[in-house]
């Protein structure tokens, strides 16, 4: 019997990366999955091959904008009307989003980057909770964090500050659910080797794992969806209000400012909606001129 049998659980960003390996994972493990995603093609492909594999009527999948509040509502409700219940909240969708000097971050790039990456969280937690506090067992909520909400240097500016909005809405949110036995907890992945990461150039995960990262070995989708798994099972049932870094260690490295891979650039700015199909901006900039500590 796998760790997960007949759970019922939602991964939002669940139809590639480390969401579609979440998937895979916890359907294995017993469980039935709702795949939120806004990438229709990449959700019904996903949903395809697994019931391929034999997990029909085990997966499902509703196309999500989690910075949308009725689309929330629409997939809780399609988990607990196909399953009978939510064990399982899996906040995982995230974009890149607005990158470039803080001068150059467009005002809109930063609300939508904060609309899907912190409040999709936020609306994930509140719709999963509400069916949660009705369960005497309450459930598991999961959040995707990041590296960079801990250190500047660990992703694009508005990003990581995002990212950091996710780790302190975890911590207050499992302070306040406690008492309906709700576990909120967060992952804060490094160096993951996914599409999205990659873009690719397979190649870039390695420079990581040769140059900085202690483990010698590229991250992988599966590290995060055990990582999830542990979180989602009983196995963590005292285990709340805490994030879990799955970065083969790299944050114990220190500093990642000069880490391949996640330097702010000074040389572009716009906006990365990621694998969620939106076309994103780039523009190109005119170089500064830095001064130099004498000046």
């Amino acid at each position: 019997m796998g760790r997960l049998e007949g759970y019922s659980t939602i991964i939002t960003g669940g139809a590639s990366g480390m969401g579609r390996s979440t998937a895979e994972l916890w359907l294995e493990e017993g469980a039935n999955v709702v795949v939120a995603d806004l990438n229709e093609q990449n959700g019904n492909d996903l949903v395809d091959e697994m019931n391929s594999k034999g997990f029909q009527g085990r997966i499902k999948f509703v196309r999500t904008d989690v910075s949308c509040e009725a689309d929330i509502v629409r997939v809780v409700e399609a988990a607990t009307v196909a399953y009978g219940k939510l064990d399982v909240m899996f906040n995982n969708a995230g974009i890149d989003g607005a990158f470039g000097p803080i001068t150059e971050i467009e005002a809109d790039h930063w609300d939508q980057t904060f609309a899907v990456t912190a409040k999709g969280v936020f609306l994930g937690i509140k719709h999963a909770a509400r069916v949660m506090k009705k369960q005497e067992w309450g459930g598991s909520i999961i959040n995707t964090g990041s590296l960079g909400s801990q250190t500047a240097g660990g992703g694009p500016l508005v990003y990581s500050s995002a990212k950091a909005a996710v780790l302190r809405l975890t911590q207050s949110a499992a302070f306040e659910l406690g008492k309906w036995r709700i576990r909120v907890n967060a992952i804060l992945p490094g160096i993951i080797y996914t599409p999205l990461m990659h873009r690719g150039k397979p190649e870039r995960a390695d420079v990581v794992s040769r140059s900085v990262q202690p483990l010698p070995f590229r991250g992988e989708g599966k590290h995060i969806a055990h990582a999830a798994l542990f979180l989602a099972s009983n196995e963590s049932e005292f285990v709340s209000g805490e994030y879990l870094r799955v970065d083969g260690g790299l944050f114990a490295v220190g500093p990642l400012s000069h880490t391949p891979m996640v330097s702010p650039s000074s040389k572009r700015a716009g906006m990365n909606f990621g694998l969620t199909g939106m076309e994103g901006t780039m523009r190109e900039l005119v170089p500064e001129q830095v001064p130099t500590r004498d000046d």
